[in-house]
């Protein structure tokens, strides 16, 4: 059985589709004291974020570009617009959405999901929120969910400021010190002592300007016994020049509390994606990751959790597909901290046409961690002679009296599993894409319905490309 060397272009129609750009105002290209000003005045800042953006500009002035994964040398920030308003004003109303943003979200599923499983939406395009809304029975619980601009100027306006990028600082890397800048955008909530939210919150981002950069800010703080799952989805059409992504996850759990975190990214393969997402669990919290990563052109993508507290735990579970163009630098990180704590990360990837999938994983077990359990398995599927995975786990373990695991594999889709399924009457398509589907179940199975439907059809679409 011969495969075809043809490759055809995946047809992506229902995420490639773009609308003409209505904008009502844009900064312009490039990274200026002046542009960071210019944003403040727009999103009329406090003061103290003011200073904050400009302390932002001058560390990332002062650091240089990351030189050890994949190449980002496409990406020139003075070409990049940093903030694009949509000729809109936030709403908590569908109705009033104006009908080209409303077209976007309505094809890629956002109301539908609304009205069917979820407790409240958030939906992005470009740098602004366009809409925001809460199931009243979740806000009287106290539920907090709305966008971050506002709520620097409400009751939680300390809570924001007492919060925001102090588990992701500026000087952490080069593009955590530009979304202190630039940063537009996001949601913020905060769920109170003893709250368990029974369906989940979602937000989803949506980047339609080409050239321009999406930098929005996520903060959440699920306070002592509470419990949340918040779900993230996004996409971009395609532009035949550099996109950038560079958002922010801050994730707090508080003792005995729970947050589950979903997402799936399906940026286009012209966008950098450089997000930095970061979670800190107190005594008996439980920090868990699903992450899907599709899309964009380069990513640099590590989630990280730091087990602060005795017998906190994480888990991540995630899946990487990187097709033709595409270079995909990802993992997870952990730090434990306190003793008795446990993290478990699972991690598959697929690779096709040529694309390139990286693992690279950090796990830091400190010197007052006694009696912690890890474990970190990463599975890789390569689906031709010309693809790439590679596997790069990092351990630092302090303390003697831990259980440490590892285990990793990178092998082919089977000839004789293919011949198996074709001999019962199907495809050669339909069976390499049931093998694939199949090694990303664990994952599906994590996903809220729509988001794992979402998954299957997005394997799906890649897997028509492969057989030219």
């Amino acid at each position: 059985m011969r495969e075809k060397s043809q490759v055809e272009e995946v047809g992506r129609s229902l995420y490639d589709f773009r609308k003409e750009e209505k904008d009502a105002y844009r900064v312009g290209a490039g990274l200026t004291p002046a542009i960071v000003e210019q944003i403040s005045r727009e999103k009329k800042d406090p003061p103290w974020m003011t200073l904050f953006r400009l302390q932002s500009l001058q560390i990332y002035d002062s650091m240089s570009m990351p030189d050890w994964g994949p190449s980002i040398e496409g990406l020139d920030m003075d070409h990049i617009v940093t903030y694009v308003r949509p000729n809109t004003k936030m709403s908590a109303k569908w109705s009033e959405v104006p009908e080209d943003i409303k077209d976007t979200f309505e094809r890629l599923g956002i109301p539908q999901a609304e009205r069917k499983s979820l407790a409240g939406v958030g939906a992005q395009y470009d740098s602004e929120l366009v809409y925001h809304n809460l199931q009243e029975e979740v806000a009287a619980q106290g539920v907090i969910y709305t966008d971050l601009e506002s709520a620097m100027h409400g009751p939680y306006a300390k809570m924001i400021q007492s919060h925001f990028m102090k588990l992701v600082p500026p000087s952490d890397h080069k593009f955590a010190a530009l979304h202190g800048a630039v940063w537009s955008g996001g949601s913020f909530v905060y769920v109170p002592p003893h709250v368990s939210v029974t369906i989940p919150l979602q937000s989803y981002f949506r980047l339609n300007a080409p050239g321009a950069g999406q930098f929005e800010h996520t903060l959440i703080i699920v306070d002592e016994g509470a419990d949340l799952h918040f779900i993230e989805g996004c996409s971009a059409p395609k532009y035949n020049v550099a996109n950038l992504h560079a958002g922010c996850v801050e994730l707090f759990v508080g003792k005995n509390a729970h947050l589950r975190y979903s997402t799936i990214e399906n940026w286009s393969k012209n966008m950098y994606n450089l997000n930095t997402k970061r979670a800190l669990v107190e005594e008996g919290g439980t920090m868990e990751w699903v992450s899907g990563s599709f899309g964009s052109h380069v990513s640099y993508l590590y989630p990280m959790t730091i087990l602060k507290g005795r017998k906190a735990r994480m888990e991540f579970t995630g899946i990487t597909f990187a097709g033709k163009g595409q270079d995909l630098d990802t993992g997870a990180k952990v730090v434990h901290s306190a003793p008795e704590t446990s993290s478990y990360i699972n991690t598959k990837s697929i690779s096709k046409d040529g694309g390139a999938s990286t693992f690279r994983s950090s796990l830091v077990i400190q010197e007052g961690a006694e009696h912690s359990k890890a474990a970190v398995s990463c599975q890789s599927l390569m689906l031709d002679d010309i693809s790439r995975s590679d596997t790069i786990p990092a351990m630092d373990i302090r303390t003697g009296d831990a259980d440490v695991g590892h285990e990793a594999r990178i092998g082919r889709i089977s000839d004789d599993a293919v011949f198996y399924l074709m001999s019962r009457g199907i495809s050669e398509e339909d069976a390499r894409a049931m093998i694939v589907s199949g090694f990303a179940d664990n994952v599906s199975k994590e996903l809220p319905l729509e988001y794992a439907v979402e998954m299957n059809n997005l394997i799906r679409l890649e897997m028509k490309g492969s057989i030219g």
